[in-house]
């Protein structure tokens, strides 16, 4: 019996690697019929959305989707498709593994997992700006949501993983030192959650900057990482180059 998958190829280079991919999953003998779908820039140019209701309702009934790069127009509307396919769906973990693939890097018999909170903090776009006098953008801020709620399923997730998962240690990155009130709050949830796996699976938090340095100093001092969006979406690129890249 095959399985359904909505494939979005996605903008620029992504039809070319989302190709490879599905090559790749052929060859391999996997049973699946793809329901093709658009999002993004040619979304937008096709279909009149970048994020048409047609693309949502293949996911949704899919349960499953392959999707390539996608480019957010310029513009009105969403602040990005990616977001907004997160917050349809409440796609809450976006888990990261970094693995070497080909011998002769910089590190060899890297395996590290990020998980990246992944709807909420300053990602969640709540920002504007301030005028003073004439000047209507004199000044602009953005507001980092963190809540309980958030905090708690992405670190319990992060536990879950790793014990199914056979991991030994969670580092939570953090900047509660600089933070006190949002960071605060994730570290606090982090560390009463770290309570309830003590017997299973080691715990440490670690100030995000800092966890930055000994990623590339002692990559294999890590094990599973958790932290909010932002920070996520930073590190993650930086565990990419201790093994080639994205």
């Amino acid at each position: 019996m095959s399985r359904s998958v909505t494939v979005i190829p996605g903008d620029g280079i992504g039809p070319e690697v989302t190709a490879a991919v599905l090559r790749v999953l052929d060859a391999a003998g996997a049973r699946l019929d793809y329901d093709e779908r658009a999002a993004g820039e040619t979304a937008l140019r096709y279909q009149g959305s970048p994020l048409p209701q047609e693309t949502l309702d293949s996911i949704e009934a899919n349960r499953v989707a392959l999707k390539g790069p996608l480019t957010t127009p310029s513009g009105s509307g969403f602040r990005s498709v990616n977001v907004a396919i997160r917050k349809e769906f409440d796609l809450f973990a976006n888990v990261r593994p970094v693995r070497t693939i080909l011998p002769g890097g910089r590190y060899e018999d890297i395996d590290l997992v990020l998980i990246r909170e992944n709807t909420e903090g300053l990602y969640v776009g709540v920002e504007h700006f301030i005028g003073m006098e004439r000047d209507p953008k004199a000044a602009a801020e953005s507001v980092m949501i963190t809540t309980r709620f958030g905090s708690e399923r992405i670190v319990r997730f992060a536990f879950d993983y790793a014990v199914a998962n056979g991991r030994g240690k969670v580092t939570l990155a953090h900047k509660a030192n600089i933070l006190k009130h949002t960071q605060g709050l994730f570290l606090e949830v982090g560390r009463r959650m770290a309570e309830r796996y003590a017997d299973r699976v080691a715990f440490e938090d670690r100030i995000i900057d800092a966890t930055a340095m000994f990623l590339v100093l002692d990559p294999y001092r890590f094990d599973v990482l958790v932290m909010e969006n932002m920070f996520g979406d930073i590190l993650s690129d930086l565990m990419a180059g201790l093994v080639g890249g994205l």
